[in-house]
């Protein structure tokens, strides 16, 4: 079935492709690898620390990660995995050793929220089995909206991990198992959430179930490498002019109440599954390609 899709696409994207008459004609994987690597080495992979004026705050980010601007981020949130265009994203990060065309690849994408400082005054009060029930309900009311517009239906399966809220670095994660329509393996969706003194620094991994394993090995790390400014932090919240938001911390792990229709949003969901084609098997091949710039 996959052969049958990547012919059919080469024949869609053929122009693309075009070569001169005296030309040996590149085979399916060159075609593919020339697609890639031209993406690859137009992006600009960074480190160090990373500034989000947009929401006051800054990434520190190691040796063992990336980071992608922005613009780099929306071409490969959709033109390499398939995404709808028009993804606000403050950037995303990758693990140092992987490309975003492996097929075991997995990223963090990074947003911000200005709704105002969230009070944590309900975090252990929450019953997150009875909201977990709350929010497959809804994701389910909205999957006939996604299948009215031509994206597959997400089932939330469950807690991949239980929500968890530290009070001391006002920092929340959790993580789901969510299946994106008829896909084999179901997709992890682990959270992180950074409350500041006027919004909420959103961490998004994007990776498939059996890397939940390794990707818990690596949240210390993604979760002590963002923070807010000073005088941005939750600490410096002032009641006296600042903004309180409409939600708590239950309503912030349901994606947050929708006043009108008392649903809980399933949530901005990011999907790993190829837009344009792949090509079965290249794996290891762009592990030796596309090696990380130095910094």
């Amino acid at each position: 079935m996959k052969l049958k899709l990547v012919t059919l696409l080469l024949i869609l994207f053929s122009p693309l492709f075009a070569l001169a008459d005296n030309e040996t004609p590149l085979t399916d994987e060159e075609k593919y690898i020339e697609w890639a690597k031209g993406i690859w080495d137009s992006i600009d992979r960074q480190t160090g620390d990373i500034v989000l004026p947009d929401a006051g705050a800054k990434l520190h980010v190691p040796e063992d990660f990336y980071y992608l601007s922005p613009k780099d981020s929306e071409r490969i949130l959709v033109e390499v995995w398939g995404n709808p265009p028009g993804q606000d994203t403050l950037g995303m990060l990758f693990p140092a050793e992987s490309t975003p065309f492996d097929q075991d690849s997995w990223a963090v994408t990074i947003s911000y929220e200005e709704d105002g400082y969230v009070s944590d005054e309900d975090a252990d009060k929450i019953d997150y089995s009875e909201l977990l029930e709350e929010m497959q309900s809804s994701s389910s009311a909205q999957n006939e909206e996604r299948v009215k517009q031509g994206y597959d239906p997400v089932v939330l399966v469950g807690w991949a991990a239980q929500p968890y809220y530290d009070k001391e670095s006002h920092k929340l994660h959790w993580a789901k198992e969510l299946k994106f329509g008829n896909q084999e393996t179901n997709t992890l969706n682990y959270n992180i959430r950074v409350l500041g003194r006027k919004g909420v620094l959103v961490l998004n991994f994007i990776a498939d179930m059996d890397q939940k394993e390794l990707i818990e090995t690596k949240l210390d790390t993604v979760l002590s490498l963002a923070d807010f400014d000073q005088g941005s932090t939750y600490k410096d919240f002032d009641p006296q002019i600042d903004k309180v938001a409409a939600y708590g911390i239950g309503a912030l792990v349901a994606g947050k109440v929708l006043a009108k229709t008392g649903f809980f949003a399933i949530g901005l969901i990011f999907i790993k599954k190829f837009g344009v084609f792949i090509v079965v098997g290249l794996g290891a091949l762009f592990k030796g390609l596309f090696k990380r710039k130095d910094a």
